[in-house]
Order: C-alpha cells, then structure tokens, then sequence
C-alpha cells in the first residue's frame, strides 16, 4: 500500500514509523513541509492510498482530508486535545497517559479515534516519554492501522473499550498550549519535586524560563537531591559536577545540566552544559566549589556477579571532548578491575549515543580545533574498545544512537540491540566523511558493499533491520524491563562461561592478525586526514550545516531521499505511451 508521512520533523518517531511501513512492503513517501502547496504536491504526486501523522504540528490542508484518511497520533489519551499534551499530563502527574490514534477533520484532535492505549507514567522528561512509551504504543497503532486498512477492514470510529473510553462530544476534553507562565518557578515557596516536575514537563522544549546572575535562561535535564541548604538563599548557584549546576530550594538542591540563553535582539541561542555557559563570569566560576552528589553523575558504573554495567547518560547522546575522556578513563578502571570480566556499555536513559558535541563545538571560540579534538577523544575510546583484551565487551543499544555513535557500538565484541532502537551509521548529513575507525568496523561487520550503502543513502535502521545485516548480534524485548533482565542473563551466561578464556584468547589472535593485514592506526590516520581537512576549511559544508543544525535552522523542504515518487513517475510515462 501506497503511504504518505505528513510530519513537522523526521524525529525518532517519524524514522521509526518510516522504517517499520517500510519492512512490511508498504511503498512510503515523506513530507515535511508545513506549506500547503508542498503537502498538497505530494499528495498529487505520491498518490497515496492512506496518510500517516506520526508527529505533526501544523494544520493539514481541508483539500487533503476532505479526499484522503489522514490519521493523526496524538500524545495523550482518548478524549484529551490540545498542543501540549504531554506537558500538562507531567506537570499534573498523571498516573495513566497514552497515545491515540486519530482521523483528520475540521477540528483539531477531534476526529474519529482509530485506536488509543494507555501506559503506566513513570518520573521522567516530557522528551523521555515521548522516546520510550509513547514511540512504542504510537508505532504498534499505527502499523495496525496501516495494516487493516490495507484489508479493507478500516473503522470509522472505534467501538468504546474497557476502560470507558467515551465517544463523541463527551470526550472534547480542550487543554490550551502550556505557556511561560503555567512554567515559572517560585524558588522561594516550590518544593524541590514540584521545581523537577516543572522543569521535566518542558523538557526538551521549550525549557523553563528563568534567571540567573541577571541573564534570561531557559532551563533543562533537571534532578532533584535532599540536601542541607541552610540559609542559603532560594535560586542561588551553590556548586557544579559535572558541568552541571546545583541551585537551593526551600527543601534540598535542583541539579540544572543545562542552560539556554533566551532569545535577545533577533538572536538565537542554543543548549549548553550549564558551567560552559557561565563560564565567561569567570570570578564566579572560579569561587563556585564542585560537589559531589549521588544523583548528578553523568556516567557510574554498577558491577553484579563479574558483570560490569557501565552507563554514560550525556544530554540528548552528544558527547563533548571531556565527557568522551572522563568515560575513557572509566572504562579503563572498570576493564581493569580484576572482579569484571565482561564491561556492558549501557548508554543513557534516552539515547545511547549521538557522537561528538556540535553545540559545544559551534560554541568554542575555535570551533575547527574543538572539533579536531572531539573527534579524537571519541576516536580515543573506540580504539580502547577495539585494543581491549582483559575483559568482554558489550554494546547495550537500549536507545538510538547515531553518527559516530551508531559506529561507537561495533568496537565492542558484541551488540544486543532492544527490538524498536533506531540507528543511522552515516556522517554525510553533517557534511562528514566520518571517523571512530568506521572503514574498520562497519565493513568488517556487513561488508564493504553494505557500508557503502548505508553510509551514502542516509537513512535509517531498525535493530531488526541491523540484525539482518549482522550489524548487532542479538535483538531482545522492546519492553524497557524485559530487555534489562534478557540483557542481564546474556552478561551472566557470558560471564560464567566455561568458554571464557577461549573467547578471550581468541579475541587476541584475531586482533592480531587483523593488525598483521593494516594497522588499526592506518585506517585512524586515513579517516582524520579527511576530516581535518573539512575542519580546516572554513568554506566546508560542515561549518555550515552545523550551524544550522545547532541553531534549529530548517532548509525549508523534504530532503529527495525521502520522497518516494520515481515509480509513479515511470508509471505514469508508461500508461502515456
């Protein structure tokens, strides 16, 4: 069946959805454009059978829905409309939330309900719920639908469920868009969870509004501690770790990892790691003392039964040039350590990794030189994991990862993918030619046809679709829990193998003689040369794509590789003559 993905963005949703269509022989066609000439061109064009909105923000033209079933996911549950659903449901604390899949008319989220499901809500980011659980229930309603409408078993309006969902004018249930003023913090009189959820629920966009050392801020990647604040003034800065500041509150600390300036004199700004950003008052960086916390820590390590997990939770998946030294030298400890035998990378709670840093790097006064050295530090750690030879290793891609981070994995000796995780293995997009060893590593796992493939296309791909090509080795439960206890016996079983000793020194013969054919430095020297040379030309496409990246500076139009229309092009020809 013919489908056609209206959407504001191609985010992880969007990719996921993309790829999922795809694999079951549904012809798909994207379109990211909010005009309506673009949206009602690509119809015309792609002349699809069904439309698909996996996340859209803008207003689908009355020509498109009138002729076509639209179906829009909403984030939140049957009955529930409005543009900050997930705001509001986190800010009141919800116990239950969902995802509702919805059909297009003249009023906004008030359609004929296709399908909704409810999930248990957790303590968590607006972001981080829209990542895990909402992706997940939003993907199974919409391949579904896609799939019966494609039997012609499609339904106008589904019958009320168990849980007495109502239909009709019952269910118009209105919740305006969550502005500053519903988000803004009374440092004097908020308790510390109620300034966590504050922050959680505009978490990652738009931030919450405040000030700080007489500087408008917007406010991100909150955590709540218990301590002794004393007198210290509510709002006040009383230490970092971590590049992450620690303000008073009438209860205990709020952990700030980072800052946004607000817009001033038609500027824009973008997310830092908050002391970066406070860096240039350098008298009162200098005079701030570092703290240590038990819950601001960006990366920790649990070791179980001579398992060592090791997690690295950086901001949205980037990884700066100190976070990629600071996680290199735990690894290192943790590899070391003579009661771990297998080191379980784990990534953080929403992305595994997105590699290097780009809003430090378009921060930096040298951006070429910080990106030279990113680069590096990240190259650091992926050779540590090629060389290791103390220890298994295991990439654990619980979330997406892509860039340099989907190549990140493949140093380790094995990849266990959760069944959903989104990768996209290429640079192109960012005006790289790539480093982290990739012509070593992703070649050696699905050849050098592959490779090229995916690094050229750049699109991207579902575990599943990584399993196929022995990208990863393994793909477990899409459930959040499930997957920890199956990853959790693999380690174990890993651990306790009678076999261990065999792998290891297996390992090791075959690094060698992977050595004794090209020295791991030659494809390392080969892979820089290029990219230093982008660095250094300050009239690459990088530079600029960088730029636009950071500043959320949109091309204005649906990158050709999404669009699907060359068959009916010929098709058309063909019926013509």
């Amino acid at each position: 069946m013919r489908v056609l993905l209206l959407a504001t963005a191609y985010n992880g949703l969007t990719q996921r959805v993309h790829r999922e269509l795809v694999i079951k022989n549904h012809q798909v066609s994207i379109e990211l454009s909010s005009q309506s000439d673009h949206m009602i061109e690509s119809v015309e064009t792609f002349e699809p059978d069904l439309i698909i909105c996996p996340f859209l923000k803008h207003r689908i033209p009355d020509a498109i829905w009138q002729q076509l079933a639209c179906l829009v996911l909403h984030p939140g549950v049957a009955g529930d409309r409005g543009p900050s659903s997930l705001d509001w449901a986190v800010t009141d604390q919800c116990d239950i939330w969902g995802a509702t899949l919805l059909q297009a008319n003249a009023k906004f989220d008030a359609g004929a309900i296709w399908d909704s499901a409810e999930f248990i809500m957790r303590q968590a980011t607006k972001a981080g719920l829209y990542r895990r659980e909402i992706t997940q229930l939003a993907t199974r309603m919409i391949v579904n639908a896609v799939n019966l409408y494609a039997r012609g078993k499609a339904m106008d309006v589904m019958e009320p469920i168990a849980n007495n969902m109502l239909v009709g004018a019952e269910q118009d249930r209105w919740r305006p868009l969550m502005k500053q003023s519903h988000r803004q913090i009374d440092w004097h009189n908020d308790s510390g969870e109620t300034i966590l959820t504050k922050i959680n629920a505009a978490d990652s966009f738009p931030g919450v509004k405040d000030e700080i050392n007489g500087r408008a801020v917007y406010l991100f990647g909150a955590q709540f501690e218990k301590l002794n604040t004393g007198n210290l003034r509510p709002g006040e800065i009383i230490g970092h770790k971590d590049e992450a500041i620690c303000r008073a509150c009438k209860d205990g600390g709020i952990w700030i990892q980072k800052l946004k300036l607000a817009p001033s004199k038609n500027k824009g700004y973008y997310k830092l790691p908050a002391m970066r950003l406070l860096s240039s008052d350098k008298k009162f960086v200098r005079n701030l003392p570092v703290l240590s916390s038990d819950v601001q820590r960006d990366i920790r390590v649990e070791v179980k039964e001579q398992v060592a997990y090791l997690y690295f939770d950086f901001y949205n998946g980037a990884f700066n040039t100190e976070q990629c030294q600071q996680l290199l030298n735990q690894f290192r400890i943790t590899a070391s350590d003579p009661d771990v035998k297998v080191v379980a990378l784990m990534g953080g709670e929403d992305f595994w990794s997105n590699g290097i840093h780009l809003n430090c790097i378009e921060h930096a006064k040298d951006p070429a030189l910080e990106s030279w050295r990113n680069i590096n530090a990240i190259n650091d750690l992926v050779e540590a994991l090629i060389s290791c030879d103390s220890v298994l290793t295991i990439a654990a891609l619980r979330n997406n990862a892509g860039a340099g981070g989907a190549i990140l994995p493949l140093a380790c000796d094995y990849v266990i993918a959760r069944e959903g995780v989104v990768l996209n293995p290429h640079y192109r997009l960012m005006g790289l030619t790539g480093s982290e060893y990739w012509t070593f590593l992703l070649p050696k796992r699905v050849g050098k046809r592959k490779a090229k493939s995916l690094t050229t296309a750049c699109l991207p791909l579902l575990a599943d679709e990584a399993l196929e090509i022995n990208m990863v080795d393994a793909v477990f439960a899409e459930n959040w829990y499930q997957y920890q206890q199956q990853l959790s016996k693999y380690c174990r079983t890993l651990a306790a193998s009678g076999d261990y000793d065999t792998l290891i020194e297996a390992r090791k013969k075959l690094r060698a003689k992977e050595e004794s054919k090209q020295p791991l430095a030659s494809y390392r020297y080969q892979e820089l040369k290029q990219m230093k040379a982008i660095f250094d030309d300050p009239d690459s496409d990088y530079h600029k794509l960088r730029h636009n990246f950071v500043h959320k500076i949109s091309c204005g139009k649906t990158p050709v590789r999404l669009i699907n229309t060359q068959d009916k092009i010929k098709e058309k020809r063909m019926s013509a003559g």
